[in-house]
Order: structure tokens, then sequence, then C-alpha cells
């Protein structure tokens, strides 16, 4: 499968955060986060785990207990069902990996 970013509609999430949904298939998928300064992604949990990595940008990210400020380069494990959110500091960009697939997102 080979997708294409132009080829991608960008979701607009509303309050500074907009996504596209990338490659899908089986039991995985990628989805790429953009948000502006100052954005919220607020604290939710899903049974998906899930690997972010930050391709721009600074964010305070919080998993469970634990809040760390993170930057490009970085990358995050969560766990299925555990709490985790972010306040972006400096405008930027993550790419999550799921699996399974958020069907919500499909």
């Amino acid at each position: 499968m080979f997708i294409y970013k132009k080829d991608i509609p960008l979701q607009d999430l509303g309050d500074g955060v907009s996504r596209r949904v990338l490659a899908h298939g089986g039991a995985m998928m990628a989805v790429e986060v953009s948000f502006e300064t100052g954005a919220i992604g607020p604290m939710h949990n899903h049974v998906h785990e899930q690997l972010t990595y930050v391709l721009s940008g600074r964010f305070k990210f919080t998993i469970g207990e634990e809040t760390h400020e993170v930057s490009a380069g970085d990358t995050l494990y969560k766990k299925p069902y555990i709490m985790h959110g972010c306040v972006c500091l400096e405008k930027g960009v993550l790419l999550d990996t799921f699996t399974p697939q958020r069907q919500d997102f499909l």
C-alpha cells in the first residue's frame, strides 16, 4: 500500500488540532496529528496500544501518573487503557501508530 499525503484530507478537529489518517490495514495504522501552540490533546484512554513519535515541536505529555516535556525525535509508548494527553508548547506534529486500528478514525 502506498499512501500519498497530497491525497489524504486533513481533518480539522477544532481548537488548533488536525489529523490525517495515513496507512492502515491488518492490525495497525499510522496517524499524523498537528497541533498549534497551546492546543490540548485532552486526557483519555482506549483499548489500543499506541506509539507516538514527535516529528516537530514541543509538548508536555502526561501518561498515567507521569508528566514530561518531549520534542522532535522523542518517542512515547501508551499501553491499552492508560490515561494520557498533552499540551502543545510549540507548534508541532506527532506521528501516532495504533494497534489494533482505530476504527473510530476511519
